[in-house]
């Protein structure tokens, strides 16, 4: 067998798993809406989508499961974002472009991602299952951030991995906040757009705060958080151009100090 066959059966049952989920789960939506959650049994479920009960639990635990068809091939492609991240791109930006895919799934079918979450309002047990896959994403990207630390070199008053957590919560909440408006706006507008103002956002909250030894280098910009100094400096090494500006410094300043050094 030729080495290009096994990725080709490899894709193609892919996405035929995930064809055959995504019928399921419109089979659910369609009897959660007409007959509600709870009157709506598994079986019900299957017959309509035109399988039989097996195949139903081949590709979801519970009926609950049903309408979120896409988070376990979504969370694999934000991983591989993670995975093929440039080496010199800073960590939080990473995690940006990570959770961009997140908002694609949503994105990609926004009717039926607005009755969703019309849905998940109405039934709590589809809000926890809903949690428990944005839990999943958080998971993830904390454990990227923290990735970039070394954890033998923590020392008191170091607050670098608390930094790190929280900056991973920050562009969760900031995701979620951008798409529940989204979604309660009827899917209408740029959200792709919405979401890089709430990134910038997050950038400059946190984006400063990561200790420069440990993180790929910070955007130009945003400051290395080298305490003492004022303003910005820079100073060049080889073909390099390093830049140490206190984080409080403006970054209209910052660029100008760098596009000085550029010219000279």
């Amino acid at each position: 067998m030729s080495d290009t066959a096994k990725p080709s059966r490899s894709h193609a049952a892919s996405s035929q798993r995930l064809r055959m989920r995504r019928e399921l789960a419109a089979a659910a939506m369609e009897l959660f809406a007409t007959k509600g959650y709870e009157a709506t049994t598994v079986d019900e479920i299957a017959a309509t989508a035109g399988v039989a009960r097996r195949t139903f639990f081949r590709h979801f635990r519970a009926k609950e499961e049903a309408i979120f068809p896409d988070h376990d091939d979504t969370l694999v492609r934000a991983q591989a974002v993670l995975e093929a991240a440039p080496p010199h791109e800073n960590p939080l930006d990473t995690v940006c472009r990570g959770i961009k895919e997140v908002m694609r799934m949503y994105a990609a079918s926004p009717k039926g991602s607005v009755e969703r979450y019309k849905l998940t309002r109405e039934v709590p047990a589809l809000r926890e299952r809903e949690i428990a896959s944005v839990a999943r994403y958080e998971r993830l990207f904390t454990r990227y951030l923290l990735g970039h630390f070394d954890e033998a070199a923590h020392r008191d008053g170091d607050d670098d991995p608390l930094l790190a957590e929280v900056a991973a919560s920050a562009v969760v909440t900031a995701h979620n906040h951008v798409l529940r408006r989204w979604l309660r706006s009827g899917a209408v507008g740029d959200v792709e757009a919405q979401l890089d103002h709430a990134f910038a956002i997050v950038r400059r909250t946190f984006g400063t705060g990561f200790g420069a030894n440990r993180l790929a280098s910070p955007e130009p910009g945003l400051g290395t958080g080298t305490p003492g100094g004022a303003g910005a400096e820079t100073r060049r090494e080889d073909e390099v151009l390093v830049t140490v500006a206190r984080t409080d410094t403006p970054i209209g300043e910052i660029m100008r100090t760098i596009e000085q050094a550029l010219r000279d």
